[in-house]
């Protein structure tokens, strides 16, 4: 009995053996035309292998370079694609992601608040912005206690607020109080209670449908 670890190792092996041995087969073949021919019988079949292909774009220009690769670039047959070569498509390096440039610092706010800042920016002075900018501070309260759950003085909000905003936005002399700090924790722990009352709920009706089916499986 023949097994696979004392065979030849597969170039893709998603394709499986048979597919390697047709490309092996194929550039055998001394005749060019009757080489093209058989080239493009490989092509067909590896893309009945690959059904969900079909809709990827470029589908025919990927199975022919799927199958100079399977030849280690020594097939010699007519690609109606740009034939490649080993650097550019096994060696070549992979594009560079740029890393997302973000602000390190006051993470905890996250980036809705520093939206919202920016758009307040644009608005005309007056009551409207002035109370936009008090919402803002008391959004920035409720998510530094999210980050850390302790009371936090206002004072700290505000000199965040001022500095995010560039200096624009100073509340620190006001007499302004945002809503205090165990009135944030209250609500927070609330809604974090009714969330997990709902997520159970859901899961013992999930459960009670899945007994359901399966007793109305057992009575068929």
């Amino acid at each position: 009995m023949e097994y696979n670890t004392t065979r030849t190792q597969l170039i893709i092996p998603e394709y499986g053996r048979h597919i390697q041995e047709m490309v092996n087969h194929c550039m055998t073949i001394a005749d060019e035309e009757e080489r093209n021919g058989f080239a493009q019988i490989i092509i067909e079949v590896m893309g009945e292998l690959n059904p969900h292909l079909r809709d990827v774009p470029d589908f025919q220009h990927k199975l022919w370079d799927q199958l100079f690769i399977m030849s280690e670039f020594q097939l010699d047959v007519k690609s109606p694609y740009p034939i490649p070569s080993a650097k550019d498509t096994i060696n070549s390096k992979p594009n560079i992601i740029p890393y997302p440039k973000g602000i390190n610092k006051y993470r905890y706010y996250g980036n809705n608040i520093r939206k919202m800042i920016e758009v307040a920016l644009t608005w005309e002075d007056g009551d409207k912005k002035e109370g936009l900018i008090f919402a803002i501070a008391n959004h920035m309260k409720k998510s530094y206690l999210l980050w850390n759950k302790d009371t936090v003085d206002d004072a700290v909000i505000f000199n965040h607020l001022y500095e995010l905003s560039n200096q624009q936005f100073d509340l620190r002399n006001s007499n302004e109080t945002l809503i205090p700090s165990d009135r944030l924790l209250q609500n927070l722990n609330k809604n974090q209670n009714h969330n997990n009352h709902n997520n159970h709920k859901n899961y013992k009706n999930q459960n009670k449908h899945q007994i359901n089916n399966r007793s109305n499986t057992k009575n068929k």
